[in-house]
């Protein structure tokens, strides 16, 4: 027994020693990224402290996939630097903008080198005095990691793809739903793509084919729950399953922004020449084929012919989007036009009349005084329009309060004022309305309410399986669903739908060079 425990202590050293072995030989990567969708049609700006930063650490708590007991996690020697993500909103700030990119480079250079990089965006952030700024921030991450570094860029498909961002990065897709119900999926997708080529020793793929594709559409007329979009989307996967192709892609672009880089793209990598190309064709050209079948989601109308319907209807919930002011779009989200429309009308105006909740107007101001108030006390304050008035002025609320919660990490506080018979949700800061548990926690019952009136474009799933009925209101804004009424200056024309007789485009993929070739 003696002997045999004699040996103990070499067994510890050799298994800590193989422990040590297998650590070093782990690929290292690192994990950075900003994503925000911005529209350069609303006079909003977004600073710095509306985005909602992670580092070091606290980055992996946003990737169930990563977590500590996961397959992934342990696959790699991981090196979080900082993953930030704002609400959709106006332009960001250049000095917020370099904050975070100056944060993100230092974090990286600190713990140089690596072998791969997930670079986790959204591909819309629009900056101040910048037309691709994913294009700079993915340059001047090269600068720092090197061209050795292989870079997984995961987007949204409301994303744009430059020439630049494709370049640098060698690895690199999208969403393949809308609703984005495939959001973690897909980012997973890019992290695995991204170990596989480490771990197996094959390194950048050989071939990259970009097609940019003279689309402009909104997500509210290409949602993958209906045709076209559906069918569309659906031919994506079965194209990655041939050898020879890792990954392929459909960008829809994001519309409300006004850059030569705001158009769709399709791309193809992968290591067989021959059938990136066929593949990438193949998935830009059905796209072109279907353009003329794309249309809203839902029924559209204006706010009169909605609100029509939904007083004649008797379905409940009746759903109805305002659009045009639409927070997770990018719009400001304290339009006042569509609340001040629904106060002058007299279905509303007694506390009898057909209940109706409207989802929601920032108003500081309202707040503060209604927590004063307290819940059942009267307030009276000025609502909405602090950031875009273009459309109606600020709207003085008056009314009784019927329920305040603290803490909301988007819109801090919450009121509800009613107002006749319309429930008006008030926030401190402007937050969109997603869930149940939204309008539940502040002692509302959406489901026996008469109308739900969400600033939003097509309906989240929860919303979307609440629905009695649903229609989508024209209503003005920063992501007004009227591109044409918007006005685009700087996109490259012709562009489909704005140019509806435009010739056939040249659908030939165009082959990327190799992050760090010659041609970069």
């Amino acid at each position: 027994m003696k002997i045999i425990l004699s040996f103990l202590p070499l067994i510890f050293l050799f298994g800590s020693c193989t422990q040590k072995e297998e650590q070093t030989s782990l690929p290292r990567i690192a994990i950075a990224g900003l994503a925000i969708e911005s529209s350069t049609f609303s006079p909003a700006q977004t600073h710095e402290e509306a985005f909602k930063a992670r580092v070091d650490e606290d980055v992996f708590t946003f990737y169930p996939f990563l977590a500590p007991d996961s397959a992934d996690r342990k696959r790699a020697i991981w090196i979080p630097t900082l993953r930030a993500h704002a609400l959709p909103g106006g332009i960001v700030t250049r000095e917020a903008y370099e904050s975070l990119v100056t944060q993100t480079l230092e974090r990286l250079k600190a713990n140089l080198p690596y072998d791969g990089l997930f670079f986790d965006i959204h591909g819309a952030m629009s900056v101040v005095g910048l037309d691709d700024p994913e294009g700079d921030f993915i340059t001047r991450v090269r600068e720092v990691v090197g061209y050795e570094t292989i870079i997984s860029t995961s987007m949204d498909l409301h994303g744009n793809v430059s020439m630049v961002l494709a370049q640098n990065s060698d690895l690199i897709t999208c969403y393949r739903m809308a609703p984005h119900e495939d959001a973690m999926e897909s980012k997973k997708r890019a992290v695995e793509n991204l170990l596989e080529r480490l771990e197996s020793g094959k390194g950048k793929p050989e071939f990259k084919a970009w097609i940019p594709v003279p689309i402009l559409l909104p997500g509210e007329k290409t949602s993958t729950r209906i045709e076209p979009g559906k069918g569309l989307y659906s031919k994506v996967d079965p194209v990655t399953k041939d050898e020879g192709i890792i990954d392929a892609a459909i960008w829809i672009g994001y519309a409300w922004a006004d850059e030569p880089r705001n158009h769709a793209v399709v791309m193809v990598t992968g290591d067989d020449q021959e059938k990136v190309k066929n593949a990438a064709e193949y998935l830009a050209k059905s796209f072109w084929e279907v353009r003329s079948q794309f249309d809203f989601v839902a029924p559209v109308a204006s706010l009169d012919e909605s609100l029509k319907m939904a007083l004649g209807s008797e379905k409940r919930p009746f759903m109805i989007s305002d659009m045009g002011d639409n927070p997770t779009a990018g719009g400001a989200g304290d339009v006042t036009w569509t609340l001040q429309e629904i106060l002058k009308r007299p279905e509303f105006k007694s506390d009898k009349g057909p209940s109706l909740i409207y989802a929601s107007i920032p108003g500081p101001e309202l707040v503060e005084k209604a927590i004063v108030a307290g819940i059942g006390g009267k307030v009276e304050g000025m609502v909405g329009a602090a950031v875009d008035n273009r459309f109606a002025p600020p709207i003085l609320l008056s009314g009784t309060v019927e329920a305040i919660k603290d803490g909301d990490k988007d819109a801090e506080v919450e009121v509800v004022v009613k107002v006749g018979s319309v429930h008006v949700i008030v926030t401190k800061k402007r937050k969109p309305y997603h869930y149940e548990k939204d309008f539940t926690d502040l002692g509302l019952n959406p489901r026996e309410t008469d109308i739900v009136m969400v600033k939003i474009g097509y309906l989240v799933p929860e919303l979307y399986d609440m629905r009695g009925d649903w229609i989508m209101a024209q209503t003005p804004g920063g992501v007004d669903q009227d591109l044409e009424r918007l006005g685009h200056k700087r996109i490259i024309r012709p562009m489909y739908p704005l140019d509806k007789d435009m010739p056939d485009p040249d659908l030939t993929a165009r082959f990327v060079p190799q992050s760090g070739s010659k041609g970069n």
